[in-house]
């Protein structure tokens, strides 16, 4: 935003100083009460940036809304540069019910964007949103979390084609950023395209908070506001390793060929050598065990929580290293010390 300007949004404004806790209605319930979200406005009294943090557009994702909220009501903003639109939870009536897709017609509100005035409920609930609290901003984090039964170490996920968002995605400082374009009606994949760079953050499992991951988002959001001038007390975060997963042959999904319970034998972030043993299903005797093994030596990005399977479930999501990063993976995770990348 220009200079002393007021952030506006129908039905108001936050002027320069200001802040604002709204709740601002999106849609109407069968009893025809108002459906808001909470959203946070914080306006910096020195011109800068207009920045979204978003979280639970899926409802039952859960760490980002403790990310969103700890940044507006702990972090001393006082010298803030620019302005902060907080919204915690945009999927409320999905938040209220503890699930991920709208309760009516299971619609995925992260499917929905940019929105429209006259389509569906879900449409309409991310138009509100979208030409509110998206549009006015000059860039954007959206957290979110794995979807149910199944958990993520931290990483991004961002379109590197695009310079803008491969600035913001850097100074996220991630380890991993997975670099893909998005689907349509994505929030990220919308906003970047109308020329808000936007990134995707992945952490955890749904259903819970996570301090660690927490902790480490919050990082990362320093980080990006010290790229983009927000903060003068905040640095740029440089991770010590990072790798950027582009091609597909980089990263598989390892799907269950039979059906049974789950033994995982690695956590989520842990590297694993081809051949090495990932995890084994065995049937209620232990008697029939199907062993599967890494095809290439990676990272778990994101292993299974929930330990029963049927043929053809998602076991866990593994991507390739090159060889320098491999190596101080190899060495940070047996204690050794190495200089950083």
């Amino acid at each position: 935003m220009a200079d002393n300007e007021a952030f506006t949004y129908n039905g108001g404004k936050v002027e320069p100083g200001e802040t604002q806790d709204i709740r601002y209605g999106i849609s109407e319930t069968y009893l025809g009460d108002p459906v808001r979200i909470p959203v946070t406005i914080i306006n910096g009294e020195r011109p800068g940036p207009t920045v979204f943090l978003s979280a639970a557009a899926h409802g039952d994702e859960l760490n980002g809304i403790e990310v969103v909220r700890e940044v507006a009501y702990e972090w001393d903003l006082s010298d803030l540069a620019g302005t902060l639109v907080c919204m915690p939870v945009m999927n409320v009536p999905a938040f209220l019910a503890q699930q991920r897709y709208l309760p009516i017609y299971d619609r995925d509100l992260n499917r929905s964007f940019p929105g429209s005035e006259t389509s569906t409920g879900a449409k309409r609930m991310a138009h509100r949103i979208y030409q509110n609290f998206i549009a006015p901003c000059d860039l954007g984090i959206d957290f979110h979390t794995s979807t149910r039964g199944r958990t993520n170490m931290l990483h991004v996920r961002a379109d590197m084609s695009d310079p803008p968002v491969a600035r913001l995605a850097n100074a996220f400082g991630s380890h991993v950023i997975i670099d893909s374009s998005g689907s349509s009606g994505m929030l990220r994949t919308e906003s970047s395209a109308s020329g808000t760079p936007a990134i995707t953050v992945e952490m955890g499992e749904a259903h819970r908070f996570q301090r660690e991951l927490i902790d480490e988002a919050l990082a990362g959001v320093e980080s990006v506001f010290a790229e983009y001038g927000l903060r003068e007390t905040s640095t740029v975060n440089w991770p010590g390793w990072r790798t950027v997963i582009s091609d597909e042959n980089e990263k598989t999904w390892l799907r269950a060929d039979a059906g049974g319970i789950v033994d995982m034998h690695h956590d989520r972030g842990a590297l694993v050598h081809e051949g090495d043993r990932i995890c084994t299903i065995t049937n209620p005797f232990k008697d029939d065990n199907v062993t599967v093994v890494a095809p290439f030596t990676g990272l778990l990005v994101g292993v299974l929580e929930n330990p029963v399977v049927y043929p053809g479930n998602p076991l866990c999501h593994l991507v390739e290293l090159k060889d320098k990063v491999r190596r101080v993976v190899e060495r940070e995770q047996s204690g050794t010390p190495e200089p950083t990348l």
